[in-house]
Order: C-alpha cells, then sequence, then structure tokens
C-alpha cells in the first residue's frame, strides 16, 4: 500500500524574501527542507550539508558534486515534506 506524499509550505505573508534566520530556525526543527529563492531555483537543504555564514549572509550546500553558495537572504519559500515509502523502481 503506498502512502500518498504530505507537503507544506511556509512562506510570509508578505512579498519579501524570508531571512536566513528563518530558514535556518526552520531547517533546525524539520531536519530537510526545499527551499525556493528569488531566482526561481530549487535546493534540497539538510542539517548534515548546509552551513549558515552570517558574516558573508549566504547559505552554503555540499552536494555530491558540487558546492552551492546562495544567497541567504533571498529564500522565497520554504517547502517542508514529509517521510514516505519510496517505491523499488525509485531507488
Amino acid at each position: 500500500m503506498d502512502v500518498p506524499e504530505k507537503t507544506g509550505k511556509v512562506k510570509e505573508a508578505v512579498d519579501v524574501p524570508l531571512k536566513m534566520e528563518t530558514v535556518e530556525a526552520e531547517l533546525k526543527s524539520w531536519g530537510e527542507l526545499m527551499i525556493t529563492t528569488e531566482a526561481g531555483d530549487v535546493y534540497e537543504i539538510h542539517l548534515g550539508d548546509t552551513v549558515f555564514d552570517y558574516s558573508t549572509r549566504t547559505i552554503t550546500l555540499k552536494g555530491p558534486d558540487s558546492q552551492y553558495v546562495i544567497d541567504g537572504d533571498c529564500v522565497e519559500a520554504i517547502q517542508k515534506h514529509y517521510g514516505h515509502r519510496v517505491a523499488k523502481d525509485d531507488h
């Protein structure tokens, strides 16, 4: 039996970017997030591979093939997603 994936978005009521403090707090609370930047880029970030640098206001994501440096104050949306079973064909 497949369990449908549940998603939820957290977005500020006004059309301004989220501050990186908000992104970090949500990540610490949830453990894994999908973030969307003002440019429309989407990143999946985790506690273990993401660093918040307050001196440069950047979020650094270390991926398997690349390192991404993201403007920490240009995140427009945060999506929290729930754990779910992965079909055998998907891994």
